[in-house]
């Protein structure tokens, strides 16, 4: 059996968000996976959208998952004219 590999800094994601995400993938390829609120979308295919599934579930759970990237617009650095 190989050695575990140390990491230098900590782990970006917990163990239980990996799980999740593994759960999600399974469902994914068994054709169980939906989208939408109460899981009443259609049939998930995408591999993203399942990873992203499975990052919302640990998130909901409070798993160690980092924050989403906001989607709003970037502040442009303006000079004043004084």
């Amino acid at each position: 059996m190989a050695a575990r590999k140390k990491s230098a800094g900590r782990r970006k994601y917990g163990r239980a968000a990996s799980k999740r995400v593994e759960r999600a993938m399974r469902r994914r390829k068994k054709g169980t996976l939906r989208s939408g609120p109460g899981g009443k979308g259609g049939r998930v295919k995408s591999r993203k959208q399942a990873i992203a599934i499975g990052l919302s579930e640990a998130r909901k759970k409070g798993a160690k998952v980092p924050r989403r990237k906001s989607s709003g617009r970037k502040r442009s650095s303006r000079k004043s004219s004084r």
